[in-house]
């Protein structure tokens, strides 16, 4: 089953089908970095996160988006998040 683009004013994301939660968090980060493997379970959150191939609109970027319920959550991430 095709999953469906979400338009936003800065974005346009395309979920993830291993998202476990189908919703855009507060807390959000844009990684630009496309084809980088981020297994979210990896980082331990205590909330909710999802992530999002993302293209972002004011500088026509590729790369991903990370949305978290808790900012401690995308702090976590931004801390450990180690491009290969």
């Amino acid at each position: 089953m095709a999953t469906q683009t979400i338009n936003l004013p800065e974005y346009t994301l395309y979920p993830s089908p291993r998202n476990e939660h189908r919703m855009i968090f507060e807390f959000q980060l844009f990684v630009p970095y496309p084809y980088e493997l981020i297994h979210l379970p990896d980082y331990n959150f205590k909330g909710k996160a999802t992530l999002f191939a993302a293209h972002r609109k004011r500088d026509n970027k590729s790369g991903q988006l990370i949305t978290c319920e808790l900012a401690d959550d995308l702090a976590r991430f931004e801390r450990l998040f180690e491009p290969s």
